[in-house]
């Protein structure tokens, strides 16, 4: 990609490989880091990308990115912003089993691996939600992860809003199954569907290796 000092907006088309989330506030998803021959860029995410991103990705990940660049005269900073991600073409097979780049720290190397093997549900964190319990719906949620054994399997994270606020709280479970209008009392339930088997499994082998160490 060729970046040069231009007065308007133009359109970009840049390929790479994802390297991190740039996140704001703890929960915040603004943008992406994508590593390419020229050099690391910081993407922007335009609004309807940050809410249906899959905060799974993979580091290393070949991405192709679309929008639009804006040079600013004052500062000679330039703005891009995505308004498509999409897999980059040609990099398909190579993506499923690449590694984050050499040049990235080894904490990240450690992050990623840690973020891979659990799985997410995400909160929407939004005023709307909480006002209408979603604060209650977090606090049982960490309480369902901790009584099953599973803080080392799931993780919570927070979210922008969902795009359905009159039906808050809202959240997202790691299988992508979307609920509304949920409350503390639900998520016994909810937690029941989704993760019975790894708490069943995990039973298991506390079960298994107090058998070994008796």
């Amino acid at each position: 990609m060729s970046i040069y000092q231009m007065n308007e907006v133009a359109e970009f088309c840049i390929e790479g490989r994802f390297l991190d989330f740039v996140i704001k506030d703890g929960y915040k998803l603004k943008g992406l880091l994508l590593g390419t021959a020229e050099g690391e860029f910081y993407v922007k995410l335009a609004k309807h990308l940050r809410v249906a991103f899959d905060l799974r990705l993979p580091r290393g990940t070949w991405l192709q990115v679309v929008g639009t660049k804006k040079y600013d005269p004052k500062d000679g900073q330039v703005t891009l912003k995505a308004e498509r991600v999409m897999a980059a073409r040609g990099h398909l097979t190579e993506a499923k089993t690449i590694t984050p780049p050499q040049q990235l720290p080894s904490v990240n190397d450690v992050k990623a691996k840690s973020a891979k093997a659990k799985a997410t549900i995400l909160v929407c964190q939004k005023s709307d939600c909480m006002k209408r319990g979603g604060k209650g719906v977090c606090q049982a949620l960490e309480a369902a992860l901790s009584d099953r054994g599973l803080e080392d399997q799931v993780t919570i994270k927070g979210t922008g809003c969902m795009k359905n606020c009159k039906a808050g709280p809202n959240l997202v479970m790691p299988d992508k199954t979307r609920y509304s209008r949920i409350q503390g009392p639900q998520v016994s339930a909810i937690m029941d569907q989704h993760f019975a088997d790894k708490s069943q499994d995990l039973a298991i082998n506390m079960a298994t290796l107090a058998e070994t160490t008796t």
